[in-house]
């Protein structure tokens, strides 16, 4: 008997209903997730500096399309995606350089100062 529940289960076994195989998820990027929730993304993907003038470099950005629709909503205009993303980028960088020069003004000790010398003339220091 326990013979027959033996081939019994064997045999069942077989005939048992193809499990579907398990998919593995594939991670997604920071950059699908965003794209995916309907999220803006923008990342610096890398930066580049010239050894011989660190004042001279280059970023190199990327970006979904729900990123550049924000911008455009926001008035920033170009030709391209890539026009309106480095117009924005452009933006950027200008007002942290006033920022720092508003800071630099703040500063009593850095500020210009001109003092009347007379006949028209004057100091600045």
């Amino acid at each position: 008997m326990a013979e027959k529940k033996n081939m019994w289960s064997k045999l069942k076994d077989t005939f048992k209903k193809d499990e579907a195989p398990k998919t593995k998820s594939k991670k997604l990027s920071p950059k699908e997730q965003a794209t995916k929730d309907g999220e803006p993304y923008v990342e610096v993907l890398s930066m580049e500096i010239d050894h011989n003038d660190p004042n001279n470099g280059a970023f190199e950005l990327d970006w979904n399309d729900k990123f550049v629709a924000n911008l455009i909503r926001a008035g920033y205009q170009g030709k391209t995606d890539a026009d309106i993303v480095d117009n924005w980028f452009k933006a950027v960088c200008q007002n942290v350089v006033m920022e720092n020069w508003e800071q630099d003004q703040a500063d009593p000790t850095k500020r210009t100062q001109t003092k009347d010398l007379g006949d028209g003339r004057s100091e600045k220091s």
